[in-house]
């Protein structure tokens, strides 16, 4: 077969990356333990002042495309309901005919 040295063919080799060569040099791994990390710190507090400070600098950009949608909304409902209710169905009973 191909020399490829005491290897057998089909043997398990490691882990990947274990391909048994000399391990680097030069290169520093930082580490924390479990333990010491804390992931949560502040995050209530951030989340907040965060959501607090984002809403204040974006509310002109949603807030008028709401307020219109919201009376859009209310004004078709409430004609809906009149137009459904007798005296919108006797106010447009002879433009149907």
């Amino acid at each position: 077969m191909g020399g490829g040295g005491d290897k057998v063919p089909g043997q398990y080799m490691g882990w990947w990356g274990s391909l048994g060569s000399p391990p680097q040099k030069g290169v520093t791994v930082y580490s924390m333990s479990a333990n010491r990390q804390n992931p949560l710190a502040g995050a209530l507090n951030n989340a907040i002042f965060n959501t607090f400070r984002r809403t204040r600098t974006q509310i002109l950009y949603w807030a008028p495309a709401l307020i219109i949608g919201y009376s859009t909304m209310q004004w078709a409902i409430e004609r809906n309901e009149y137009l459904n209710s007798k005296p919108g169905r006797a106010e447009y009973a002879e433009e149907a005919e």
